[in-house]
């Protein structure tokens, strides 16, 4: 009976100097040991995940502000600034783009409405068809070029304002009908404050044949021709 006491009681005192059997020593080691393996990378036990460092290549705005070092705040204002920059060329572009089709197509100061609106008044007069043939549709063109694959064909024109402050246009193109090729003069002009352009002349030239007028405003000297306004241009009846 004592020596079965004794035995019992050395296993106790075992494993005590163990830590094994009271629960607040064992808690105390196993606590211990772990914070002997703990590394910069944790934290409270629980390992953060590694990440790329932030570059001016390969920031895509999804780590936090706050969560950047200066020299990756840094990359990502370059970045940024340099987005911001082709962002703002960009409309820049457009704009100026928008600008200058307006100018040179849509405007009623530009060169392609004055050279379509000749060119419709041409192609619905009896006398331009008879001299130049009315077989197939009146085409209308600019200079030739030294390049023949070249489809669009320069027109020449000139805009110039006189001592009066009157704003003069002049132009000149090739039409062709079926039989005959001529060529196409017309001048407009508006004064100061005047929004519409008025033909001095438009007319027709077809080699050996009289020149056709369809606008000339010198044709009856010191008369005052009845106009309208249609489209920017003014017209005489």
């Amino acid at each position: 009976m004592d020596t079965r006491l004794l035995l019992t009681a050395g296993k106790q005192y075992t494993a005590l100097q163990a830590g094994l059997w009271v629960p607040g020593v064992r808690r105390y080691m196993i606590h211990k040991s772990i914070r002997g393996y703990a590394t910069p990378n944790t934290l409270g036990g629980i390992p953060k995940t590694s990440r790329k460092q932030i570059t001016v290549a390969n920031d895509d705005g999804r780590v936090n502000w706050k969560e950047l070092s200066v020299g990756e705040k840094a990359a990502r204002t370059t970045q940024q600034t340099f987005n911001f920059g082709i962002i703002l060329t960009g409309l820049v572009m457009t704009g100026g783009c928008a600008y200058f089709l307006y100018k040179e197509v849509f405007s009623i100061d530009s060169k392609t409405v004055q050279f379509n609106r000749a060119v419709d008044r041409i192609r619905a007069d009896s006398r331009v068809k008879e001299a130049l043939g009315s077989k197939h549709k009146i085409r209308a063109f600019g200079e030739p070029t030294w390049n023949r694959w070249a489809r669009a064909r320069p027109i020449a024109s000139n805009t110039y304002k006189d001592t009066n402050g009157t704003e003069h246009f002049v132009m000149h193109f090739n039409a062709e009908g079926s039989s005959r090729r001529g060529v196409v003069g017309l001048h407009t002009f508006k004064g100061p404050g005047v929004s519409d352009w008025q033909y001095k002349y438009l007319a027709l030239d077809v080699k050996g044949q009289p020149r056709i007028y369809l606008e000339n405003i010198d044709a009856t000297p010191g008369k005052q021709h009845s106009s309208f306004n249609f489209l920017g241009m003014q017209w005489r009846k």
